[in-house]
């Protein structure tokens, strides 16, 4: 195959929507078959995981997780489980194996195998549903099964012959590859979550702290990301109350805000582990602020909180990466206002300050009043540190990005940030040089 030429978060866009068409256009309800999946499941939609039966390779690590990770079953090494609920077995993905995602499924009608492959800045999604390459992938996973359960790889052997042999549908790639574009157009750019490699042996403690955030921002977005597709399919009914449809869609927002939250928290925490050069490009600040300002008033009408808007006009362009720098703003507000009280107002200043344009997030309390020029001492970190990225908020009893990792990642987009009491925050970004 010649090289891709997308970077992980591309490629893993481009993953989930895979898994998106493969569950909503391509699969019936009712499909029979097999399903293998690593390093992680794949298929989340309820009546698919009802009626095929699943094998997924998954790393050992995650068992520290039982009883809460009941979804995947399995003590000890190289252990195979079958959870008759949910009717797949769980086997131990082994170390060496790689931590690119694939997915085959093996049906009567509906045979394919969908993976990511390439190296950095070179990824990219494969889709195959010919004979002889499933073949050559079966048998692959046939072997490695082989070393270490003969019965298992005999029994997923006779399940394949019952589901009869292999053939080609030539109208499957007509079908999947226009309504993945479809939906990839529709979908905003926002950080997705990702199953990389474990870090070197010699780093154990954030070994464990990624391998745990990876399992957990899975568990999260699965079930976050069914709810969102079965909200979008209601919306576009005509025939639902208008107060229906108004809860339909702040259902919706809230699930994007929470995918995108559980994206943020990931991203910080593969920073920790390989701190990444940056890719900035002119970014109109302004600009992104503005088209943004919309949606951050409306979640924020709903906790009873104003949002207002100061930002001067003309303004120079920046050096950041927008395409990340929007989920990294909404995690900002989302930080600034979580446990205010009803009545509390957000003030958003954008200035220019020299060689850099300076953003502020004001909170103001009822019978507060806002001081712009209030130059207080930086905060000193009164919060619960939970491993290298969380911070757990005592006020609120919530879980936020930890100040080092916030600083990182917001290091990464060009930023320097800067929190404040009473949850002010500053972020001075670089102004991008004039076009010579």
């Amino acid at each position: 195959m010649p090289s891709g030429h997308c970077d992980e978060a591309g490629v893993r866009r481009m993953w989930w929507a895979a898994l998106e068409t493969l569950q909503q256009d391509v699969l019936s309800p009712n499909e029979q078959g097999l399903w293998l999946a690593a390093p992680l499941p794949a298929l989340y939609e309820p009546q698919l995981l009802d009626t095929l039966q699943g094998w997924i390779w998954a790393p050992e690590d995650l068992e520290r997780l039982a009883p809460a990770a009941v979804a995947l079953p399995g003590t000890g090494s190289h252990d195979a489980t079958l959870c008759s609920e949910a009717r797949y077995r769980r086997l131990v993905l082994d170390p060496e194996d790689s931590q690119d995602p694939f997915l085959i499924v093996i049906t009567p009608s509906i045979q394919l195998v969908i993976g990511l492959q390439g190296r950095e800045g070179q990824r990219q999604l494969l889709m195959r549903c010919d004979p002889t390459t499933l073949g050559d992938v079966l048998a692959l996973i046939g072997r490695g099964l082989q070393q270490h359960h003969p019965d298992l790889a005999a029994q997923l052997q006779e399940e394949l012959q019952r589901l009869g042999p292999l053939h080609t549908d030539s109208t499957l790639p007509q079908l999947f590859w226009p309504r993945l574009a479809e939906r990839l157009t529709t979908t905003a750019p926002s950080l997705t979550f990702q199953t990389t490699a474990g870090p070197p042996k010699s780093n154990a403690p954030v070994r464990d702290e990624l391998g745990l955030l990876e399992a957990l921002t899975h568990e999260v977005r699965t079930p976050l990301a069914t709810i969102r597709t079965l909200i979008r399919s209601l919306i576009r009914r005509k025939d639902l109350p208008a107060v229906v449809m108004k809860r339909l869609k702040q259902i919706d927002v809230e699930c994007s805000e929470q995918i995108d939250r559980f994206g943020l928290i990931f991203h910080a925490a593969e920073l920790q582990r390989e701190p990444g050069e940056a890719s900035l490009a002119r970014t109109d600040l302004e600009r992104i602020l503005r088209s943004l300002a919309t949606g951050w008033t409306e979640q924020l009408e709903r906790r009873g909180i104003v949002l207002d808007l100061d930002l001067e006009t003309p303004l120079p362009q920046v050096l950041s990466d927008a395409r990340r720098l929007e989920p990294m703003l909404g995690g900002l507000i989302d930080r600034a206002c979580r446990g205010l009280p009803t009545g509390s107002r957000l003030l958003l200043l954008l200035r220019a300050a020299g060689a850099r344009l300076k953003l502020q997030i004001l909170v103001k309390l009822p019978g507060q009043v806002i001081d712009e020029a209030d130059e207080q001492q930086e905060e000193q970190q009164r919060n619960a540190q939970v491993g290298t990225v969380l911070s757990w908020d005592p006020t609120t009893g919530s879980l936020q990005l930890s100040q080092q990792a916030t600083r990182q990642l917001l290091a990464s987009l060009g930023g320097r940030y800067r929190q404040r009491r009473d949850r002010n925050l500053t972020v001075f970004f670089p102004l991008a040089s004039e076009p010579e």
